[in-house]
């Protein structure tokens, strides 16, 4: 029997995307580069962010860990 082929789950391209995001968006905030836009993106608002940021990539690696999980299941004899 061929292998399963292992497929990517959306929610965790989006969860990534916009956790990569929110990161990016944390670093140019805590170093400063935000403040001019708005006052709330100060290092407060950028150390919320990149924490944001670190539980949207942690959920994105849920379902893909579970696809990866299930693409190498073997049944069972």
């Amino acid at each position: 029997m061929p292998p399963a082929r292992f497929r990517l789950p959306i929610s965790a391209i989006i969860l990534g995307a916009l956790g990569l995001i929110a990161l990016v968006g944390g670093f140019f905030a805590l170093a400063g580069l935000l403040k001019p836009v708005h006052p709330l993106l100060n290092r407060d608002g950028g150390l919320a962010l990149v924490v944001s940021g670190i539980a949207l990539v942690l959920s994105g690696s849920f379902p893909l860990a579970i696809a990866y999980l299930s693409a190498e299941r073997n049944p069972v004899d």
